[in-house]
């Protein structure tokens, strides 16, 4: 079920994970290759049901031009390219698009800051973000310059971690992200320090009612949210 945002969207504060640029893609470098086996490891294989819900909210359609951000080795972007859709694949950590342009020579990568979009004006139909938004510096920065290269009655889709609705399982999930994530990290990264920096990144970010107030106002209409495996993950949808 997908839950609208409240009309009027106030200022949202969080945490500042004093995130440097620089830094946060060095990380990104140093876990390119073994990126998404963590991911499936980490995540017991859910990570993979989370995009392909991700793919029906976005709705591709052929011929659409889509910019996944984010995309990393282009695991998002690769579904959206079969179905038909002109998807662009932007990432700021080179080595990421690196091993995703040797492992998808077909997909087109570029690299590029959420924050200065090397892109025109309303250039996609749809603009996505997987498990991306709450690693940039300026998130609502990121927000308008996404509403800024999209075309008007567009469509925005965010899919990242989020607060589990239940309280007891809220309390055995930020558990697991700070006790058992980093030893399995270890076990299966190429850099698992990077995965308490993740950890961390996800108990610092935003509910998703106060995620959907900041996306409402930075150029977004019509928000709305559904949570994925109790909240865990929650997927956001606006309309340029």
């Amino acid at each position: 079920m997908w839950r609208a945002s409240p009309c009027e969207a106030g200022r949202v504060s969080r945490a500042d994970l004093d995130k440097r640029p620089d830094e946060v893609a060095s990380m990104f470098d140093d876990v390119a290759r073994r990126y998404d086996l963590t991911n499936d490891v980490l995540t017991f294989g859910l990570d993979r049901r989370w995009r392909a819900r991700v793919v029906r909210a976005i709705a591709p359609r052929p011929g659409e031009r889509i910019l996944d951000l984010a995309a990393g080795t282009g695991t998002s972007s690769d579904p959206l390219d079969q179905a038909g859709s002109r998807v662009v694949a932007c990432d700021f950590s080179v080595g990421m698009l690196r091993v995703g342009k040797r492992r998808r020579p077909g997909l087109s990568f570029v690299a590029g800051d959420a924050l200065a979009l090397p892109f025109a004006d309303a250039s996609f139909d749809a603009v996505t973000i997987s498990f991306g938004l709450r690693n940039v510096v300026g998130v609502d920065n990121a927000l308008a310059e996404m509403a800024r290269v999209t075309k008007p009655g567009g469509r925005l889709v965010v899919c990242e971690f989020s607060d589990p609705t239940w309280a007891p399982f809220r309390r055995v999930y930020q558990e697991y992200l700070m006790r058992a994530l980093p030893p399995v990290a270890r076990a299966v990264s190429s850099n698992p320090d990077s995965y308490v920096y993740l950890a961390e990144s996800i108990r610092a970010w935003p509910d998703q009612a106060a995620l959907a107030a900041r996306i409402g106002s930075c150029g977004w209409s019509a928000v709305k949210w559904q949570n994925l495996t109790g909240g865990i993950v929650a997927l956001h949808h606006a309309t340029r």
